[in-house]
């Protein structure tokens, strides 16, 4: 079925209505593995030849600015994305303890309980924006419960 508007709550700026070239992402979270979405993004036609997508291999030399995350965060939850302080107030740990396939991640989980956590882009050493970009496509499609969608009438 469609998109719902609540796979999209924590999108901003607001993304209905934008144009889009290629698949529709909505739900690609976990359809795909970690490596393939980093081979697909660094080298789009190696995994699909037709691809007009071009090649992102920068994100992974691209460290992310973890530190600016919590300003992001705190500036989204002023226009209506539902963050809580405790999201913001540990935002930049959040993001570092998500691509972290050895670290502790029980009270990020409690904030974020369907988070997608490991080592994204293959290397463990840095937090790059390909580790981001990777962990968003992997929870795409999976924060909301389908179970109690009624696909004849369209109604949760």
């Amino acid at each position: 079925h469609y998109s719902l508007a609540a796979e999209s709550m924590y999108d901003h700026p607001f993304q209905w209505g934008s144009k889009r070239t290629g698949p529709d992402l909505a739900r690609v979270g976990g359809r795909y593995s970690n490596e393939w979405q980093v081979q697909h993004l660094a080298d789009p036609r190696a995994v699909g030849p037709e691809s007009i997508m071009p090649s992102y291999a920068f994100l992974k030399t691209n460290e992310v600015a973890a530190k600016d995350v919590g300003m992001d965060l705190k500036a989204n939850r002023v226009v209506g994305v539902p963050y809580t302080p405790a999201m913001i107030a540990n935002a930049e740990a959040d993001m570092k303890l998500q691509a972290d396939p050895n670290a502790d991640t029980t009270a990020l989980l409690e904030r974020y309980p369907k988070a997608k956590t490991g080592d994204f882009d293959g290397d463990p050493s840095k937090l790059t924006e390909m580790d981001a970009l990777v962990a968003y496509l992997q929870m795409l499609g999976t924060l909301v419960d389908y179970s109690t969608y009624d696909d004849a009438t369209g109604y949760r």
